[in-house]
């Protein structure tokens, strides 16, 4: 299996360190995002799934918030387009689930609506930019 990897849902102490050097690679350094904005207080209060290849490298990652917000998703260059997005996606929708939310909400960086929608996203209110970056919100019904 050539692009084998797995998915797991970890808290931020076990998420950090592997989460944390994916963002700064794909956030700050290659789409510019300022170093500050990338970390916030958020981290510790959020569920994060980290997918890992075969050899146990960290290459993706998401963090779903106690509230319904999917964020911080990113994958490493080599990755995208290998389905590793749409598992880290699903295996925190599922999380989303299990704790029975009707609703969960994501701000898309534009580039990528595509690939929500494809996920089952709705855009849902205009274009803004957040980090310097155009975005569009999206929402996404659970259930019932």
């Amino acid at each position: 299996m050539p692009h084998a990897f797995t998915v797991a849902i970890m808290d931020w102490p076990a998420a950090r360190a592997a989460a944390t050097r994916i963002r700064f690679a794909v956030f700050v350094e290659e789409q510019h995002v300022p170093a500050a904005l990338e970390l916030d207080e958020w981290d510790a209060r959020c569920e994060h799934a980290l997918a890992r290849n075969a050899e146990g490298k960290a290459i993706g990652t998401g963090r779903l918030s106690p509230d319904g917000h999917i964020g911080r998703m990113a994958v490493v260059p080599d990755w995208r387009g290998r389905g590793v997005g749409a598992a880290i996606l699903a295996a925190l929708v599922a999380r989303a689930r299990a704790h029975g939310m009707a609703e969960i909400a994501l701000n898309a960086q534009t580039q990528a609506r595509g690939f929500y929608a494809r996920q089952g996203f709705a855009e849902r209110g205009p274009e803004f930019i957040e980090a310097g970056i155009p975005h569009v919100a999206m929402v996404r019904r659970l259930g019932g």
